[in-house]
């Protein structure tokens, strides 16, 4: 009976806590801990200390802004970005609906549209410029075919537009596949029934695809365009590779503060505006096309 009464005193047992999940997350935590928390940490307090001093300051800022470059490489990389990001996405919802049809041959199809995705952009670059330079591939076919008389100055700093463009299409080339992929996987996650009623009700193809699908496709869309858009201002490789520092970018003008100017307390200004602007804009893409509840559980 005593035994009885100090079991009662003492209560159920308490369960056993699992350490197992956080023995799994600990080395993705530590990864990030070491090379994404720990840097920008770092980056955020060089970008906003007096190296001398130690003391909170926004001198550097104000170097970065009475830079040469500095609205150049804004207006440069607000360009690329809104030039590419758009047909980047408008071409990779074109070829995973196509793929999404399934039709003779789009494995292979679908293999050589996603070969990009294994290119870094200083590959992709070096790739057009073959391409796109005087004695390159397009001259070359140009000339053969007597459409010109002489190579023509595609990457001149006297048509800064061209410049722009091959930048653009180096990255359409590069980056579609990556929008194709996400977009790919969300169209394999809507289910036949949805179009199969809107067929049974008349709808078309454009209306299926505008009433039924791009609704369902949301979260899709909403990823590709947030990685896209981010990866957009971190662009560097490309453009120094087709046009040098005639066309600035900011990701750029970080890493010439850092290893030309050996400044890298005006480098991490630049990358905290970078942080910031890709902040900004995935927080607008978040509002815009947000996802309410019912939808999601749709």
């Amino acid at each position: 009976m005593a035994v009885a009464e100090a079991d009662l005193a003492v209560g159920p047992a308490r369960p056993r806590v699992s350490w197992t999940p956080y023995v799994l997350i600990l080395p993705t935590v530590a990864f990030l801990a070491v090379f994404f928390i720990y840097p920008m940490v770092q980056a955020v307090w060089l970008g906003v200390s007096d190296p001398q001093t130690g003391a909170l300051t926004w001198q550097h800022f104000r170097r970065m802004s009475g830079d040469l470059y500095f609205r150049g490489a804004i207006r440069y990389t607000l360009t690329i970005t809104l030039l590419a990001v758009p047909l980047q996405v408008a071409l990779g919802l074109a070829i995973a609906l196509l793929v999404n049809l399934r039709f003779r041959g789009h494995t292979m199809f679908l293999y050589l549209t996603a070969l990009p995705i294994g290119i870094s952009d200083l590959a992709a670059g070096l790739i057009w410029l073959s391409i796109f330079t005087e004695r390159g591939y397009l001259n070359s076919a140009l000339l053969r075919v007597g459409v010109v008389r002489d190579p023509v100055l595609f990457l001149t700093i006297e048509r800064p537009d061209w410049l722009v463009g091959a930048v653009v299409i180096t990255e359409i080339w590069r980056a579609t596949a990556i929008v194709m992929v996400i977009l790919l996987a969300g169209l394999q996650l809507i289910p036949k029934d949805y179009q199969e009623t809107a067929s049974v009700f008349g709808a078309g193809r454009a209306q299926t695809l505008r009433h039924v699908i791009l609704p369902l496709l949301r979260p899709s869309l909403q990823t590709a365009l947030i990685i896209r858009t981010i990866l957009a201002f971190q662009l560097f490789g490309t453009v120094v590779v087709l046009a040098g520092r005639q066309i600035p970018v900011l990701a750029g003008e970080a890493y010439f503060w850092y290893s030309l100017y050996r400044s890298p307390n005006v480098a991490s200004a630049y990358a905290l505006l970078i942080l910031v602007s890709s902040a900004t804009v995935t927080w607008l893409y978040l509002r815009l096309l947000r996802i309410r509840e019912e939808e999601a559980r749709v």
